[in-house]
Parts: C-alpha cells; structure tokens; sequence
C-alpha cells in the first residue's frame, strides 16, 4: 500500500493534477489546495485524476461536496482523465451522473 506523499498535489492555472490516494489521509490537504484555488480563480475548476490509484468514500465526499460548492458559485468541477478504476467507482456510486466527467479518448487502431 502506498502512502500519500507531499507531492501529491499541485495546480496550474484552474488545474488540480492529483496522484496517489485520495483517502481519508489525504483529503484534508487536497481539500485546502481546491478551496485555495476556488478562491483564487474564475472558470471552470478541472482535477486532472490520470496519476490517481484510487479513492475511497472520503475522496467522493471531498469530489461531491467541491462539486457543490462550484455550482453555487456558477461554475463546474471536471474530473479529468480518471483511471478506469476510478471510473467503475463513479459508476458503481451513480456520481458519473452527477459530477462532470471527461474520460481519456481510446486510441484508434487501423
């Protein structure tokens, strides 16, 4: 099992770029980097999910509540490029239907 590091953050312009877990561990100081940026930022707020393993019921509570929170503000939370993991998490919980969710394009074979 892998421990959250540090690094497992970071953004860049309206961009959360998140790694690791997203769990009970680490979802405080990604919680304080999204309301930071929340604040700090118009648009659109977009979490890149492509270097997360996986999350757990802490994480889609932190997902669902910045979700809310930029709605009432006019805006939107994109979760970018989630891992398939990720993905049968949203779709098993039904929150695909709720959060905005744009998935990794598959390559086109010939």
């Amino acid at each position: 099992m892998l421990a959250p590091t540090p690094e497992a953050t970071s953004y860049c312009t309206n961009v959360v770029y998140l790694s690791g877990f997203l769990d009970v561990r680490s979802v405080a100081e990604v919680r304080e980097e999204l309301n930071q940026l929340i604040d700090s930022s118009d648009g659109d707020v977009i979490v890149d999910l492509e270097a997360l393993d996986a999350l757990d019921a802490t994480g889609l509570g932190l997902l669902v509540a910045t979700h809310r929170r930029t709605q009432l503000l006019g805006r939107q939370l994109v979760l970018r490029h989630p891992v398939p993991s990720v993905v049968r998490i949203l779709a098993v919980t039904r929150l695909h239907r709720i959060l905005h969710v744009e998935r990794t394009p598959l390559p086109i074979s010939a």
